[in-house]
């Protein structure tokens, strides 16, 4: 299919049940919806979810019933039994996940029963998604209760693209790692090609966990998981501006309007608004409303609180003793400052319409958003779009993720609750001009960044990524493009052959002396280099030294220290490329010490024109950290002498500008004339080498990696069978 699968716990139609009646559909206008709604070829577009209404309940010609139903507005229901939900839904999603994600360990139920049945659920969207998605397929999977699906798809179907978002925080990994099923998350998650989050923050989290889980480093925003690239970027969620703007000027909404002015007269109205649950902050909202009246009594019989809250989860222990405190806390202060004819707080615990819900936003003088921790907050952009006026300000809490955004609204700790009072007196004192000018400019920004752009945005990207991967593919040596090179090989005079050793014909993980050459590699280099037209060159960053005591047997030429030192194949001597100063060795060696004293695992190498860090036996996310570092200060210190450092393979080299692997297989290239030439390494320093080589060459990096090869192999176990294939073709009939 053509158009994009979207999958999400909820469908955007609900389906009712009443006893002895009929099925009732019930249209859902949420955001997402109305997102997706607004993308090209919608009409394409497949939406895959729960319908809202428990498989216990459900006889055999009901459920297809809802089948055909739902299948003529391109909705597929995956059917879900009240044990499926109560684990599932309301066990490891709102009870571990929702909790952990947003800061609140101590809520946090770490259940074995509810992670089965997450399992569970995770592969019935699986199976159900198997039934007519089909390579090549774009599907888009939401938000937290489905976060094992993309490594389920791509482990059955692995020629898909799959993109995540996920549509509350990603917490620090101090908080992620009390998740004992960390890794099969991590792994979930991976199995995405294209991965969103609201805010920067969410995504450094993520790839910080990642690191630190998987050892798996970013560059750029991109990471390479196997064979494939993964992304992770951010896509601020927007609204429906357009239907949030033009709402008050609905008669409903203006009859709405002048009602509650009545009601309300001369008061100043602030508002607080959302769904009653704990990561909302609405208690501390309270609280600091009491301070607010407590240090500011002029405002007393002037200015009212409205508080809705929204019922969320109202079977909860948690909720419900909530609901209790809040409710006790405004007995409390209405209470305490109360008079007949004023109430401090006007309470509701209710969903309100959507008419009143407008009237209250152009009621309000300020709105009040505090919530503790919030993936976005799409209440703080609504009161904004909504307020014909341009007259409201906006109190956010920072940890709300639309505060990276709306960096006009008046920014608070949520757990200050001096802040918060000062704040809110700052907020009902501020001048017209400066209200205007703060609001328009937040309009502006929610104007231009939409829920529909939001969705495209993301479909861009995943679009971009594709081609990325397809260009990636296309370099991949092929089968063919491998019997091509064979051909050519078996029939040329003059071979070149430029071999990297680490990484490339040899890995290894620990100490890098522990790399040394087993018998296998010796025989395939030493068939190589029994044939009288192959010129073999070794060419590697490793010492002289090392490369003489590992090859210097064999017929072969090397390079070593990326150029520094030069020995034919016909000699035991080496050579200087060009004489190379050392004395910035006394500057740098004593701060490369001073990092490994710092980083446990870390050791220095010392060459003869060169330093090396070697930071592979480092904790992933520490090494990142303390290579950065490092090699910021190296940079400050060789600042015009001619040093510079090469990022490798977990390792920090620093050395002399003047020579590298190019300029050193450059000899060779010049030498003679060849009619084959053969070039293969794995590393950033190898990128020399490859610039250098004529178009004809066959160049070739280990791993996916982008580079100026002409092609990409996948691991060490392949190159070795290419060069064992290689050295039998050269054999003679």
């Amino acid at each position: 299919m053509s158009g994009v699968v979207v999958v999400s716990n909820r469908l955007p139609v609900s389906v009712r049940q009443e006893p002895n009646g009929p099925l009732s559909f019930l249209p859902s206008s949420g955001g997402l919806a109305t997102g997706l709604a607004s993308l090209p070829n919608a009409a394409e577009n497949l939406w895959v979810g729960w319908p809202g209404v428990s498989s216990d309940s459900l006889s055999k010609a009901e459920r297809r019933e809802i089948i055909k139903h739902l299948a003529d507005i391109n909705c597929r229901p995956v059917f879900l039994s009240d044990d499926d939900m109560e684990l599932y839904y309301y066990g490891f999603s709102n009870k571990t996940v929702w909790p952990l994600f947003h800061y609140f360990p101590m809520y946090t139920v770490y259940s074995h029963e509810y992670w089965e049945a997450y399992r569970k659920v995770n592969s019935l969207f699986c199976d159900e998604l198997l039934k007519f998605v089909k390579p090549g397929s774009t599907i888009w999977v939401h938000d937290y209760q489905l976060m094992l699906l993309p490594q389920m798809i791509r482990e059955r179907m692995p020629d898909v693209y799959i993109g995540f978002f996920l549509h509350i925080p990603f917490p620090s990994f101090e908080i992620f790692r009390l998740l004992p099923y960390r890794m099969e998350i991590i792994d979930g998650l991976l199995g995405a090609d294209l991965l969103g989050f609201h805010t920067y923050d969410y995504v450094r989290h993520f790839f910080s966990s990642v690191c630190r889980i998987k050892g798996i480093e970013q560059t750029l925003g991109e990471m390479r998981v196997g064979n494939r690239l993964v992304k992770a970027d951010t896509f601020p969620l927007g609204i429906d501006y357009e239907k949030f703007s033009t709402a008050p000027s609905m008669p409903e909404v203006e009859q709405e309007l002048a009602q509650m002015q009545e009601e309300f007269q001369d008061n100043q109205v602030i508002i607080s608004i959302d769904r009653l649950d704990y990561t909302k902050g609405i208690l501390q909202r309270l609280e600091a409303y009491d301070l607010f009246l407590h240090r500011y009594p002029d405002f007393i019989g002037k200015v009212t609180l409205v508080i809705l809250a929204v019922p969320s989860r109202v079977g909860v222990t948690e909720y419900q003793q909530l609901r209790e405190h809040v409710e006790r806390l405004v007995g409390r202060i209405n209470g305490e400052y109360g008079s007949l004819d004023w109430v401090p707080v006007r309470y509701m615990f209710r969903a309100v319409s959507f008419e009143k819900l407008i009237a209250l936003y152009n009621l309000a003088d300020v709105a009040l958003i505090t919530p503790l921790r919030d993936g976005m907050n799409l209440i703080a952009k609504e009161c904004i779009a909504a307020n014909k006026s341009n007259n409201i300000v906006l109190v956010l809490s920072e940890m709300a993720g639309a505060a990276s955004e709306l960096s006009e609204a008046v920014i608070v700790n949520a757990n200050n609750m001096g802040e918060i009072a000062d704040s809110i007196k700052q907020a009902l004192t501020m001048p017209d001009y400066e209200r205007k000018e703060r609001c328009v400019n937040m309009k502006r920004r929610l104007a231009n960044y939409t829920v529909k752009r939001w969705a495209n945005e993301f479909l861009n990207a995943m679009e971009l990524l594709r081609h990325k991967q397809e260009t990636m593919v296309s370099q991949k040596l092929s089968p063919s493009i491998r019997r091509k090179l064979l051909r050519q090989y078996e029939k040329a005079q003059n071979r070149l052959l430029l071999l990297d050793y680490d990484g490339t014909m040899v890995s290894f993980a620990g100490r890098p002396e522990k790399a040394g050459p087993d018998s296998e590699l010796i025989s395939i280099l030493q068939q190589l280099t029994d044939d009288p037209q192959n010129e073999v060159v070794i060419i590697s960053g490793r010492d002289r030294e090392t490369l003489s005591s590992w090859l210097g047997k064999l017929n072969v030429s090397m390079i070593a220290e990326h150029g520094g030192w030069l020995r034919g194949k016909n000699s035991d001597q080496w050579h200087n490329l060009e004489p190379m100063k050392t004395d910035w060795k006394e500057v740098i060696r004593p701060l490369m010490e001073t990092y490994v004293d710092r980083t446990p695992g870390a050791i220095i190498e010392e060459k003869d024109f060169a330093l090396v860090w070697h930071c592979r036996n480092v904790s992933p996310e520490l090494r990142h950290v303390r290579s950065q570092e490092l090699r910021d200060a190296i940079f400050h210190l060789t600042t015009n002498l001619g040093i510079g450092v090469l990022e490798g393979n977990k390792v920090l080299e620093v050395k002399n500008l003047s020579v590298n692997k190019g300029q050193a297989a450059q000899l060779w290239l010049e030498s003679k004339k060849w009619d084959f030439i053969f070039a293969v390494g794995d590393d950033t320093t190898d990128e020399f080498m490859f610039e250098a080589l004529p178009g004809s060459a066959y160049s070739i990096r280990v791993g996916y990696q982008i580079t100026k090869a002409r092609f990409n192999i996948e691991n060490v176990r392949d190159v070795r069978s290419l060069l064992n294939e290689m050295a039998k073709a050269g054999v003679p009939c």
